[in-house]
């Protein structure tokens, strides 16, 4: 199961993303959060200390990791020929959540001119997270998918576009849904969130019924979620909160159930 958390910076994607993927390990899901994000932070989430998340360096930014993959020992000239499953048994992180991190960094859009070794490597690694593996994967991305590339974003079972009431937020999540049905992703929803009372979830949903977007729910403003970015508390911490109720609901809704066949149930909490 692939699904890619997406939407406008600041509607609060990574709570939605880290509480989806502790959601998913909680009822036995081998899980893979993967922060693609160009400010990445989903690690602090899960349960990563402050001191050990700062010190991620992500896939992208990895120069050493970059140059022995790609290099070919001319200037200009990259190897496109490489293998990534050893990346993800070498660099993914077991957390706290029970959830493995993989800190992958910002990939550039197809057709943005960008041709350089890190970008070749980390859309590379996309695709094989997404087309070729078999655990959960949770992508807490940037507000669009066509930096995927449409062999991997066809692979994504659902997209999740997060917003809150605030209309240039509703703007580019019907942007992005756009993009993604041109992309070829087959569900593409949308979560409320944020809402603090009837009257904004009304204009989330009419302007989702006006774009036909399904709506999976619609996560309330909590101030819990509040005090625990303040300081910088883990997903842990929000269990039980009224957010994360929903949260998981929105689980369920993507799973079918409460819980997976016993064949799936073999979440290792480490390296992957």
């Amino acid at each position: 199961m692939k699904i890619a958390i997406v939407g406008k910076g600041g509607v609060g994607k990574t709570v939605i993303a880290s509480g989806i993927a502790y959601s998913l390990a909680r009822v036995g899901y081998t899980t893979l959060a993967i922060d693609a994000d160009e400010s990445p932070n989903i690690a602090l989430s899960l349960g990563i200390a402050r001191e050990e998340a700062s010190g991620i360096k992500p896939i992208m930014e990895n120069d050493e990791l970059i140059k022995r993959k790609t290099g070919t020992g001319f200037s200009g000239v990259y190897n496109l020929n490489f293998t990534v499953d050893d990346i993800v048994r070498e660099f993914s992180i077991g957390t706290p959540a029970g959830v493995n991190l993989l800190v992958m960094g910002a990939v550039k859009a197809m057709g943005s001119g960008c041709a350089c070794a890190g970008n070749s490597l980390v859309r590379a690694l996309l695709r094989h997270l997404v087309v070729e593996r078999d655990e959960a994967i949770i992508l807490d991305m940037e507000a669009g998918v066509e930096h995927l590339g449409r062999g991997t974003a066809e692979a994504v079972d659902w997209m999740l576009v997060v917003s809150d009431a605030n209309m240039k937020s509703l703007i580019t999540a019907a942007n992005i849904v756009k993009i993604a049905r041109g992309a070829g992703i087959t569900h593409i929803v949308m979560v409320g969130n944020r809402v603090e009372n009837g009257g904004q979830e009304k204009i989330i949903r009419e302007f989702a019924d006006r774009e036909d977007i399904p709506v999976l729910g619609m996560v309330p403003f909590d101030g819990d979620v509040a005090r625990a970015g303040i300081g910088g508390d883990s997903i842990m911490a929000l269990e039980g909160t009224r957010a994360f109720r929903v949260i998981d609901e929105i689980r369920c809704r993507i799973t079918g159930s409460d819980t997976i066949p016993l064949r799936a149930a073999t979440n290792t909490g480490g390296k992957i």
